[in-house]
């Protein structure tokens, strides 16, 4: 269990992300086409997990457009960006924001992810949804770098994340 906060006010995540050097766990989530998609659906490509409470929030917004932007320069990398929000909304929001270099995934089915990663928000005002975190993940599926974000209203660390792609 990790705790963060949330304008201050602790809450906790059902465990911690997974440990650099790690085999990331596997996962099922729904892209915007409602397809089941897997680790596996991006094999051999490097992954950035931009994991996120909602993209209806200014902070979640802001970071899926600054990754966007990093998106256009690498290359093998896929930046998946991970809520809890309807597929259907993602895409609007995507569609809305110009931000089609990135991947919305929604945990609509499941949130297996969330219990997985260590993210799974288990009390407080959003409980049952996901912390604020970064999860960058090689070709072979092994975790090079995690960022638990210690505040929700805080926005990750963006260049430590690029760095290691």
């Amino acid at each position: 269990m990790a705790t963060i906060t949330l304008k201050g006010n602790k809450i906790n995540t059902n465990g911690n992300l997974p440990k650099v050097g790690s085999k990331a766990p596997d996962f099922v989530l729904a892209d915007g086409d409602l397809n089941n998609v897997t680790l596996d659906t991006y094999k051999g490509k490097k992954k950035l997990l931009n994991i996120v409470p909602s993209l209806d929030t200014p902070v979640c917004a802001t970071s899926t457009k600054k990754f966007n932007e990093a998106a256009k320069k690498k290359v093998n990398t896929v930046f998946l960006m991970i809520s809890a929000d309807l597929p259907f909304a993602m895409k609007r929001f995507c569609t809305a924001e110009g931000t089609n270099n990135v991947i919305p995934l929604a945990m609509m089915r499941s949130r297996n992810f969330a219990k997985d990663y260590g993210v799974l928000i288990e009390d407080g005002p959003l409980a049952g949804i996901t912390a604020r975190a970064v999860v960058v993940i090689d070709e072979n599926n092994k975790v090079v770098y995690t960022q638990l974000v210690p505040e929700i209203a805080q926005e990750p660390d963006y260049d430590k994340a690029l760095a290691v792609l």
